[in-house]
């Protein structure tokens, strides 16, 4: 398998066919045309491999139109990438020495190929970003409306202005968020039913569990999935001196990571092994914080399985199996 590092940019990508110093490095602009040239460039033999870093929407496109030419292609993230040049004592940074880096090191750790993200996630996930940058804006508005008010002379043009915005943002994130769950509800029904019978899990975070996990299909097990939203512990262990139980690692999707823990409280008195775990830790003498982090990765382990196994959750189950 050959190797190929691509470093994505808004209006380029730079491609480096080998991790070689003497390998040849090219660019390509990061449009359709440009995309469909670097693609003329590969062999069809399956002997290609392409890694790239995860930029957002620059690189959309790109991975978009690898999967559907038939390549193989991984998207890494970038701290991990990062962390590898260090660990290669790399001192040099241009998009040039990057592609080359990035090329090193899909040939040193192989990593999985990516899973391109159906067009139904796809438009999912462009509404609900939409949805919450309007609702931070009304959010703006609405406070600064609140300042004007303070105002020993207020200008009833400016707030006016600010009202009439304000009804417009509102009315266009209601309609988008109607056609978010409309979406969801005709592409994926049968998971939206199955997680809504968690006690803790409604239709919003049922909804931000399905487009995180593209209908539970990026992640073979919930252990994955709980890493991936940031909410596993981590652990600090060298000689006899150091022995840290830290905090969460806080990486991955961060909004999703906020609904799971709201959604543990209401779980941590109503959903019975969540109400187990959530005692038991409490009267260990573990925090209220920490119990209900392990609240959160419960319900990340029944919503992975009432999925997985297509069976709607049953409160109180106790198995069987030795």
């Amino acid at each position: 398998m050959k190797y190929i590092g691509i470093d994505v940019s808004k209006a380029t990508f730079v491609v480096a066919y080998s991790c070689e110093k003497s390998g040849e490095i090219r660019t390509f602009t990061n449009t359709t045309t440009g995309i469909k040239q670097f693609i003329g460039t590969l062999p069809k033999d399956g002997s290609i491999h392409c890694v790239m870093e995860a930029t957002g929407n620059y690189s959309a496109l790109l991975l978009y139109m690898l999967n559907i030419a038939g390549l193989t292609v991984s998207m890494e993230n970038p701290l991990k990438v990062k962390n590898f040049a260090r660990a290669m004592l790399s001192t040099v940074k241009t998009d040039q020495n990057d592609a080359r880096l990035i090329a090193l090191y899909g040939e040193k750790m192989t990593p999985q190929p990516f899973k391109v993200q159906g067009e139904a996630v796809l438009r999912l996930r462009q509404k609900r970003t939409v949805i919450r940058q309007l609702s931070k804006q009304i959010t703006a508005l609405s406070n600064l409306g609140g300042s004007l008010d303070c105002l020993p002379v207020p200008d009833k043009g400016a707030s006016h202005t600010v009202e009439e915005t304000i009804k417009f943002l509102e009315k266009r994130r209601d309609r988008l968020q109607s056609e978010l769950t409309g979406l969801v509800e005709a592409e994926f029904s049968r998971q939206l039913a199955l997680l809504t019978t968690i006690k803790g899990i409604g239709i919003t975070l049922a909804t931000a569990l399905i487009i995180t996990t593209g209908g539970f299909t990026y992640f073979q097990n919930a252990k994955q999935v709980s890493r991936y939203l940031g909410i596993c512990p981590t652990y600090e262990q060298s000689g006899s001196s150091v022995n840290i139980r830290g905090h969460i690692n806080r990486h991955g999707d961060a909004y999703t990571r906020g609904l799971l823990y709201v959604a543990a409280w209401p779980a941590s008195r109503f959903n019975a092994q969540c109400k187990e775990t959530y005692t038991r830790l409490r009267s260990n003498g573990k925090s209220g914080k920490l119990a209900m982090i392990a609240v959160a990765n419960k319900l990340v382990r029944q919503a992975f399985a009432v999925v997985s196994h297509d069976k709607e959750y049953v409160d109180g189950f106790v198995s069987n199996r030795p």
